[in-house]
């Protein structure tokens, strides 16, 4: 039985990543420090032989007992409300935490994945949004802690994949959504589901005209597993193309959860991207990877995971206390 290591186990894409490595027969080794993460997400897979838990912060020294046939890395934070929080330790994650993990994965001879985003990207200036483009970003604006550590995890691990000939994947991940998401970690949709279950009016930011795309998980997480498997070492753009306007966006939420709630405009936080859309070929070419699951459809089972909540976690601005973590 091959051996993973999932890092940022107990989060979102984590724990769907966990659910697909174990569909697949592997024995999946999950690490999480839980400061974003919920144990929640995985704990349907804790009585499971071919899986186990290391509570840990991959930001210090990590050490696996045993073989390792693949490490995916995708411990940090990954939402505006946290990251502006703990603006040191998503640094940390992506720099240090990258680095033992590299550091793992040659003393095991192990194949390792990270998990880049579409943020590399900053606020483009090409559109839709190639690997070949380098980005537009601003290191030192509030969005820079996260920005600029995907970008240096990116060459460290290109960096330990020409010197140290490594094998490593990139991929860059582009909005994702479905169950587990945290209802109110800031990002667009839970934001907009929860307003809506709470019967509040939506929250725009701007305008309303920034367009994102919006990739359904399963669909994420079958690309990712492809480009692990695959050959190929550059980074790949994983997301859906299928483009639309934040105003749009809200308004079908409205039309989704069936409510006759307002929309309300604040002004577009610093450095906020306009434009967000991959382009997917490599995906296409080398993968023979695209998304399947219509919005409509992945929005709907999205909501209704939402509906199952608790009415007390509606109504919980934030489930984490972050004040441990602010070295």
């Amino acid at each position: 039985m091959e051996r993973v290591l999932i890092t940022g186990a107990a989060g979102f894409l984590g724990s769907h990543l966990c659910d697909r490595f174990i569909q697949e027969g592997f024995h999946v080794i999950g690490m999480d420090n839980l400061i974003t993460g919920h144990l929640s997400n995985i704990e349907h897979l804790l009585p499971l032989e071919n899986f186990e838990f290391h509570h840990h912060d991959v930001s210090k020294f990590v050490h696996v007992a045993g073989k390792l046939d693949y490490i995916l890395h995708f411990a940090s934070p990954a939402s505006p409300i946290d990251y502006l929080k703990i603006p040191i330790q998503t640094l940390k994650v992506g720099s240090l935490g990258t680095h033992n993990l590299l550091g793992l994965a040659r003393v095991k001879k192990a194949r390792m994945l990270i998990a880049s985003t579409s943020e590399v990207y900053g606020d483009p200036l090409v559109h839709p949004q190639t690997e070949e483009y380098y980005g537009n970003v601003n290191p030192i604006g509030p969005r820079g802690v996260y920005d600029e550590a995907k970008r240096f995890q990116e060459a460290i691990t290109m960096a330990y994949h020409t010197y140290h000939g490594i094998e490593t994947r990139i991929v860059r991940i582009f909005n994702t959504y479905g169950p587990r998401m945290r209802l109110n970690d800031g990002r667009v949709l839970p934001a907009f589901i929860g307003q809506a279950l709470r019967g509040e009016d939506l929250t725009v930011f701007g305008d309303g005209s920034q367009t994102r795309s919006f990739c359904y998980v399963s669909d994420q997480v079958d690309g990712i597993f492809k480009l692990l498997m695959s050959d190929y070492v550059y980074p790949v753009n994983i997301g859906n193309p299928d483009e639309i306007t934040i105003l749009q966006f809200a308004q079908e939420i409205i039309k989704l959860t069936g409510t006759d709630q307002k929309l309300v405009f604040k002004e577009l936080p610093k450095d906020d991207p306009m434009q967000r859309q991959p382009n997917i070929t490599k995906a296409k070419e080398i993968l023979a990877w695209s998304p399947k699951i219509r919005r409509d459809e992945g929005l709907r089972i999205t909501y209704q995971y939402f509906q199952s909540l608790p009415e007390e976690k509606l109504f919980q601005k934030d489930h984490k206390d972050f004040k441990a973590y602010k070295s």
